[in-house]
């Protein structure tokens, strides 16, 4: 074995001896093999996956619903929780009035404060919140009020707290404190406030509960870890079943839209290819009108005589120059259709100061006759002529 041979066979020893150290250290300490691959698919679809997970933790019932108009009408108020996750822009008022029926009727309801108020337009873009006369203000909208010397100083003025009874420490939560909620009908019995603003408030309703939330995110997966976040929830919902409704109707007809969406975009091209085929093949193209010095008298009876004369024939221009003279004979001896075609005739030939003979050339029936141009024309003249005489 010469040089070159030991230096690769030494080589591959060594190659060797460290994989099996690095096996052997992945087996002593598995974090070395471990990747972190961020939140599973359904964390990042659904940000309250955890509020869900605890809840079940805590052996409480809890679904997941997309739609509010089932839920009233399948979802007894009595032992149930509803929470509004969603927005509300598309509540309407005669679902938010249905929605506090419901919490009337026993159920507790759980919402979140989209909107600030408007005092310029005396009311919100949360019809919820208007309904149960509350408000929420920014915080910096509140007037400074100093502080008794009394009080001891709060260690952690930007957490909202919350007091309960036989409890020597209040629960914490890290609201945000930009919002400010007002109870201008004055129904709450409970709250929780932070430094300077309110961020919870709990009012009966009927022989319900409806609790207010100035802030929403207090719950997502990020952060209901957090100081007291996840008891709050639990604290809320406790003793009911609870639902949380993530989205609601229109919400979920968006979700269905853009799940059909290539089938949605082939029937809107269908339905706009027939717009046009029906449009199209109905209406021409628009022409304008043709100069004054063309559209003469004559050529406009020219052209109008040419088109009855095609559609209908020569037989129908002759009956209704007849026509029009029998109408003025009318007009001048009533009962002249009642005459005998003998002395219709001679009435017409005394009206007119025309022959018989030329009285009969002009009124005598064509029936199935074809007329050659020339006795067409001759027999025209003699109608327009005993016309103009009428």
């Amino acid at each position: 074995m010469n040089a070159r041979q030991r230096l690769w066979l030494s080589l591959a020893a060594l190659a060797l001896l460290a994989a099996l150290a690095a096996l052997l250290l992945g087996q002593l300490n598995p974090q070395w093999r471990s990747v972190d691959l961020g939140p599973a698919p359904e964390a990042r679809s659904n940000p309250w996956l955890a509020a869900e997970h605890f809840l079940r933790q805590r052996q409480v019932a809890v679904e997941r619903a997309d739609g509010l108009t089932r839920f009233l009408d399948d979802t007894p108020a009595v032992g149930h929780s509803l929470v509004l996750l969603g927005s509300r822009k598309q509540l309407s008022a005669a679902q938010s009035q249905r929605l506090l029926d419901w919490a009337a009727a026993g159920g507790q309801l759980v919402v979140v404060a989209q909107a600030n108020w408007g005092e310029q337009r005396q009311r919100s873009d949360d019809l919820l919140l208007d309904l149960l006369q509350i408000r929420r203000l920014p915080s910096s909208s509140l007037a400074d009020e100093e502080e008794p010397a009394d009080l001891p100083e709060d260690s952690w003025p930007e957490l909202t707290k919350l007091y309960l009874e036989n409890e020597e420490a209040p629960a914490y939560f890290a609201f945000d404190t930009r919002y400010h909620l007002e109870d201008v009908g004055d129904r709450a019995h409970a709250w929780a406030n932070s430094a300077k603003a309110t961020h919870l408030l709990q009012l009966a309703h009927g022989d319900g509960l409806v609790t207010v939330l100035s802030d929403g995110s207090l719950w997502r997966n990020e952060r209901i870890g957090e100081h007291d976040h996840a008891w709050l929830l639990w604290y809320l919902t406790q003793d009911s079943q609870v639902t949380l409704l993530q989205r609601l109707d229109g919400e979920a007809l968006h979700r269905l839209l853009l799940r059909h969406f290539p089938e949605a975009l082939v029937a809107l091209a269908l339905l706009l290819a027939l717009l046009l085929w029906h449009f199209g093949l109905r209406h021409g193209p628009l022409q304008g009108d043709a100069a004054p010095p063309r559209r003469q008298l004559g050529e406009h009876l020219r052209a109008c005589a040419e088109f009855l004369c095609r559609q209908q024939g020569h037989a129908a221009l002759l009956s209704r120059l007849q026509g029009e003279v029998r109408q003025r004979a009318r007009q001048r001896y009533p009962g002249f259709e009642r005459l005998p075609v003998t002395e219709q005739w001679q009435l017409l030939s005394r009206f007119s100061r025309l022959s018989p003979s030329h009285i009969s050339q002009a009124m005598r029936p064509l029936g199935e006759q074809r007329l050659g141009p020339a006795p067409f024309t001759r027999q025209v003249a003699h109608l327009q002529r005993l016309r103009n005489a009428l």
